[in-house]
């Protein structure tokens, strides 16, 4: 007599999501969840025990008309609010790729950078220059390109569009408070923020960065220049020893490799370290860890607060949730967040880019404006709006 296995869960398809929904892919699985039935409002620098009665209270409300999960995105401030909502369904399963349908897309009829070209070299010269004359080490600088299409862009075709290319990337859409009309955050990120299973808990910060070419041996010669760039290992160093610093007081062990290793996406090569830890306490949620981690260097800089000042300096835009955190933590605290990279703001006809690039003591305003331009091709390719080389 033979035991029976329990059935594998169907196939989730990114072909399901409608408007309003939250979506998130990664490697191997994919969420979706649609219907709030309450929203978890989470006020800036409330302890891991708030957080815990937060969620708490929220599952509790929403009872049985509920999924026992939150989902949502945090800002990039810290010092905003965070906004999740718990559904009323969420399935999740292993990825059925859909099948992008035929069909013209909407005609950009408009681009507008924010900063232009010119203004963000300039910035990041300043960058540099403060640098020099300060504690500052490393900061994150920030473009943005808005663009106006024909029609209105539909988000969940933008979100299958970008599935194709990156199938090991985290996908999302989620959407976003916004004073105008529904404006929802699409992406496909390459970076782990944060995963908690049980006890364990895994993190795959990415700094140091150089884009993809299409011959293939120019692209081999760029990840083996940015595997031995000093520079960039140099950038790379600072998230690690950020993330391993904030995880330390709450894991048992903590595994830390010394060296990076290389990440391909479809426009770029990155470097990244794996880092996986066993929880002291396993009642701490996936996302109490997430807002401890948050932001990490590798999207804000260090020290923290010098950064956060000269991107406000800097910076001509607010970023909103750009650079941010979109994921999802269930009743038992377990859940997964990835960094909001290579995404937009949809809204209407309205979709607004974002870029950025990591300044440290040796960076060129030049080559820091050609990795912004690399990264927006995700999306653009994704749009039609430029090729992906």
């Amino acid at each position: 007599m033979t035991s029976a296995r329990p059935l594998a869960p169907p196939p989730v398809s990114l072909a399901d999501y409608r408007p309003g929904d939250f979506a998130f892919a990664a490697p191997g699985r994919t969420l979706l969840a649609r219907d709030p039935v309450r929203e978890v409002v989470l006020p800036p620098g409330e302890p891991e025990s708030g957080l815990r009665e937060r969620l708490a209270e929220a599952f509790a409300a929403a009872g049985a008309q509920s999924a026992p999960i939150a989902v949502g995105a945090l800002p990039f401030d810290p010092g905003a609010p965070a906004r999740l909502a718990v559904p009323r369904t969420a399935v999740a399963g292993p990825p059925e790729r859909a099948r992008v349908p035929p069909g013209p897309l909407p005609r950009i009829r408009e681009r507008r950078e924010e900063p232009a070209a010119h203004e963000y070299a300039r910035g990041v010269a300043l960058a540099v220059d403060r640098i020099a004359r300060t504690g500052l080490r490393k900061v994150v600088l920030a473009r943005t390109l808005r663009l106006e299409a024909d029609r209105p862009v539909d988000p969940g075709l933008l979100l299958r569009r970008l599935a194709g290319p990156d199938p090991r990337g985290y996908l999302f859409a989620v959407d976003v408070p916004a004073a105008g009309p529904r404006t929802t955050l699409v992406g496909a990120s390459p970076e782990l923020l944060v995963a908690k299973r049980g006890r364990t808990v895994s993190c795959h910060p990415l700094a140091g960065s150089a884009p993809r070419h299409a011959d293939p041996g120019v692209d081999r010669e760029r990840a083996r220049s940015l595997a031995a760039s000093a520079k960039d290992r140099r950038e790379h160093a600072f998230v690690v020893a950020a993330v391993a610093d904030a995880l330390r007081p709450l894991c048992a062990a903590l595994e830390v490799p010394a060296r990076p290793a290389l990440t391909a996406t479809a426009t770029m090569w990155h470097l990244g370290t794996r880092i996986t830890g066993e929880l002291a306490d396993p009642g701490v949620s996936s996302l109490a860890l997430a807002r401890a981690l948050h932001p990490t260097p590798a999207v804000c800089g260090t020290p923290a607060e010098e950064a956060r000042r000269a991107i406000g300096e800097l910076e001509p835009f607010d970023r909103g949730h750009y650079a941010g955190a979109v994921g999802w933590c269930g009743a038992d605290g377990d859940g997964e967040w990835a960094v909001a990279l290579r995404c937009a703001e949809v809204a209407g006809g309205q979709v607004r880019l974002f870029a950025g690039a990591g300044i440290v003591a040796d960076s060129r305003p030049a080559a820091e404006l050609a990795e912004t331009e690399a990264k927006f091709r995700t999306v653009l390719a994704a749009l039609a709006a430029a090729p992906a080389e």
